[in-house]
């Protein structure tokens, strides 16, 4: 049977845990660079991410469909076998903002990640990991039969 002082203490809880899930997504945007997710060209969202242009590596394996039959669900994989990854970056060539996904690696985890990215048409991909203060990449070009955005 449930007492006033329990009915409090469960709204009380319930009030903390919504008033800190308000708060975060402005944790999550605290890591968020503006400047790399709203630049409009591939070469703009490297610079203003990782500071400057990658070199192709076959340290870096980029797994993506050579044709998509959806651009609104590509699966992308990326995996490298470079020591200390810092980060795992995603761009599309032709997107209006290159920059799709950015994955931070923590210390001593496998670097490989898997996502569905969107692409609005045929374009390149390239996966860039920043490794022991090196950009390494990979591109490999996707074609695109049903655009993904806006398409």
């Amino acid at each position: 049977m449930m007492n006033r002082r329990t009915a409090i203490k469960a709204i009380a809880t319930g009030g903390a845990l919504i008033g800190v899930s308000v708060l975060m997504p402005r944790l999550a945007m605290a890591a968020w660079n503006k400047d790399a997710f709203g630049a409009d060209n591939q070469g703009g969202a490297m610079k203003a991410l990782l500071g400057g242009e990658p070199t192709a590596s076959a340290d870096v394996n980029l797994k993506a469909p050579s044709i998509a039959e959806n651009g609104a669900v590509v699966p992308v994989t990326v995996k490298t076998t470079a020591a200390n990854v810092e980060s795992i970056s995603i761009f599309v060539e032709g997107n209006p903002t290159p920059l799709v996904a950015e994955f931070s690696i923590p210390a001593g985890t496998k670097a490989e990640v898997s996502t569905r990215i969107r692409m609005g048409k045929t374009s390149n991909i390239t996966a860039v990991v920043k490794a022991d203060g090196k950009l390494m990449s990979a591109s490999q070009e996707t074609k695109v039969t049903i655009g993904g955005c806006g398409g």
